[in-house]
C-alpha cells in the first residue's frame, strides 16, 4: 500500500503561484511514477502532469503546459506541482496519483493509489 496526502491548496488571485505538495508513505515511492490530477466542479477529472520514478522525464496536459512545473524528491517520497500563472479555470480539486508508468495522458483508471486531494481556488 502506498498512502498519499496532499497539501498546499488554497486560495490565490489569478496571475500568481501556488506550490502543492503530495507526501508518499508505505511501499517504495520510487517504484512509481507519480502524477497530478485536478477536478472543477460539476467536471470530470482530468489529468494535468506526470513525471517518471527518476524525474528525468515529465508529461502536461496542453491546458497547463508552460505554466505549471512538476518536480520530485526522492529523498523525501515528495511529489511537487509549481503552479505559476494561474488562471481561475485553474480551480479545482487536485489530487496525486501513483502509477506504473508516467504518461503523457491517462483517464486516472491505470492509477494505483490516489490521494484525498487539496482545494485549489484561483480568484479572478
Amino acid at each position: 500500500q502506498v498512502q498519499l496526502v496532499e497539501s498546499g491548496g488554497g486560495l490565490v488571485q489569478a496571475g500568481g503561484s501556488l506550490r502543492l505538495s503530495c507526501a508518499a508513505s508505505g511501499r517504495t515511492f520510487t517504484s512509481y511514477a507519480m502524477n497530478w490530477f485536478r477536478q472543477a466542479p460539476g467536471k470530470e477529472r482530468e489529468f494535468v502532469s506526470s513525471i517518471t520514478w527518476s524525474g528525468s522525464r515529465t508529461y502536461y496536459a496542453d491546458s497547463v503546459k508552460g505554466r505549471f512545473t512538476i518536480s520530485r524528491d526522492n529523498a523525501k517520497n515528495t511529489v511537487y506541482l509549481q503552479m505559476n500563472s494561474v488562471k481561475p479555470e485553474d480551480t479545482a480539486v487536485y489530487y496525486c496519483a501513483a502509477g506504473r508508468l508516467a504518461t503523457s495522458e491517462s483517464s486516472g483508471y491505470d492509477m494505483d493509489y490516489w490521494g484525498k486531494g487539496t482545494l485549489v481556488t484561483v480568484s479572478s
